[in-house]
């Protein structure tokens, strides 16, 4: 079918997506780099350094979007009885409609800090309780935890979650970046960029899969269950979902990234059933899908360690593609600012291939 693929849409700065070799580059460091040592502050620096000229250091951005945190609950929290209502993604894209679309630092950091309340509010909302406020003293990665469960984290918990969300900050050209691009290439500001790049997000094809990774690992309960399970999944002709990538012709690097972090949390006491179920299914994946499908580079992508990484922190499976746009919209706002500094609309051609009119006799 016609298409894009490979076609080189944009020059960027921001990320290398080797697919042939497995590699992710972000701003010049290994995507395993960021996930060992990044925090969502330390990577929102990385990413932000150079498109806005009133970037402060790393630890003022980290206090300046703890603020942020604090100013945009209060802003959405009169919204949150209404916005509740609906699935978490959409939610959080409601909410973030209430943040001014503007093109600064500011804005940047509303709309970065919209994200982390707004997903455990609506969590807390679902649950029959009360949202919780942030703190704006505490790192963005704790503060979503305590604001979900109601109890700081620990220190293990908080180096979890800033490794997910460091190593899925940014990838490239995907189809939500991209589709945050052409928003902000009509100068329409960050928030309508964002919310571009969330709408595209939250389709299955794309930000969609960690929750149903984590049904698959709950149906098949325990590791002795897993090849027979497995098997008759494909018998039916279902797809495994945390395997097989659109650019990765090898194993997902976010993948390997992702399943360290879930070990040192085992480490520490949490989750290591969780673990030794996600291992066992996932080795017995990879040997039938060699032996059933040797043709396709069907190899353990960024989504199945997600599902694992996220369930452990407690966030419930529906919440998981708003947590992944939590992490992605420091991405996408640094795209949106590339894109506008760069000043060219994005405007394609296509092939009309339908009816003509008839020619007069």
């Amino acid at each position: 079918m016609p298409g894009i693929d490979d076609v080189i849409a944009a020059e960027t700065v921001l990320s290398d997506v080797d697919g042939a070799n497995g590699r992710l580059i972000v701003r010049g460091l290994p995507v395993e780099e960021l996930a060992r040592n990044g925090t969502a502050e330390s990577v929102a620096h990385l990413l932000f350094e150079g498109f806005f000229p009133d970037l402060p250091d790393e630890r003022g951005l980290a206090r300046a979007i703890g603020t942020a945190r604090r100013h945009a609950f209060q802003r959405l929290e009169p919204h949150l009885p209404a916005i509740a209502a609906l699935s978490p993604v959409e939610a959080l894209r409601a909410g973030l409609s209430f943040i001014p679309d503007g093109d600064d630092l500011y804005t940047a950091l509303m709309l970065s800090g919209a994200a982390a309340v707004l997903t455990p509010a609506i969590i807390r909302f679902n649950g029959g309780q009360q949202a919780i406020a942030p703190d704006p003293k505490i790192g963005q990665s704790a503060d979503m935890i305590r604001m979900t469960s109601g109890a700081p984290a620990s220190q293990a918990e908080e180096r979890a979650l800033n490794a997910y969300l460091a190593t899925v900050s940014e990838h490239g050209l995907n189809a939500s970046t991209f589709a945050a691009r052409i928003a902000a290439s009509t100068k329409a500001g960050l928030g309508s960029a964002v919310i571009a790049g969330l709408s595209a997000l939250k389709g299955p094809l794309h930000g969609g899969a960690p929750g149903p990774v984590l049904d698959m690992l709950h149906e098949i309960g325990e590791a002795s269950r897993a090849e027979a399970w497995l098997i008759q999944a494909l018998a039916r002709g279902d797809r495994l979902m945390g395997f097989g990538h659109r650019i990765y012709k090898v194993r997902d690097p976010r993948a390997d990234a992702l399943k360290s972090a879930v070990k040192a949390l085992a480490r520490a006491g949490g989750a290591p059933n969780r673990l030794t179920l996600a291992e066992a299914v996932e080795q017995a994946a990879l040997d039938i899908l060699h032996k059933t499908k040797p043709n396709r580079p069907l190899e353990t992508n960024v989504e199945f360690y997600t599902a694992v990484l996220l369930d452990a922190l407690g966030f419930p499976a529906d919440s998981f593609t708003s947590i992944f746009a939590t992490a992605r919209i420091i991405g996408w706002i640094a795209h949106a600012r590339e894109q506008e500094m760069n000043g060219r609309l994005i405007r394609p051609q296509s092939r009309y291939v339908g009816p003509v009119p008839k020619q007069a006799a």
